[in-house]
């Protein structure tokens, strides 16, 4: 038996949705709901397996205005960082590209501080 949820979103992300749903062709916006939260779960299965030491890339997209915030946490992680790069984007964007080597644990829980902190617009890790 399907549950029913309500979720708040803001006016970007449901334009989003919307467009998500009549470029890909799903019949409605839940649905595009829930194939966006099967890859969530997909990717974090994948992530979970991950043991030993890895190498990965963690790309972040944030406002310029919140560099500090992003700074902070790139040095509570500094011993995993290995390169940064900083580069600015239209609109008062910038995006971080962090190189990494570490315990895959560690390094785990650092793109999930970056992609569940509200004020980041985008994280995603990507492992060798």
């Amino acid at each position: 038996m399907a549950q029913i949820i309500s979720i708040s979103m803001n006016d970007k992300i449901l334009k989003d949705v919307d467009r998500l749903q009549k470029e890909m062709g799903f019949s409605g916006r839940s649905e595009t709901i829930r194939a966006g939260l099967r890859m969530l779960i997909s990717d974090k299965k994948e992530k979970s397996k991950l043991r030993g030491t890895v190498d990965a890339v963690l790309l972040v997209i944030h406002e310029d205005r919140i560099s500090g915030e992003v700074s902070a946490l790139r040095h509570k992680y500094e011993d995993l960082v290995k390169t940064q790069v900083h580069n600015h984007l239209e609109s008062h964007k910038c995006l971080e590209i962090f190189i990494l080597k570490g315990d895959a644990g560690s390094i785990k829980k650092l793109a999930e501080d970056f992609q569940t902190n509200r004020k980041i617009d985008f994280a995603k890790l990507i492992v060798s």
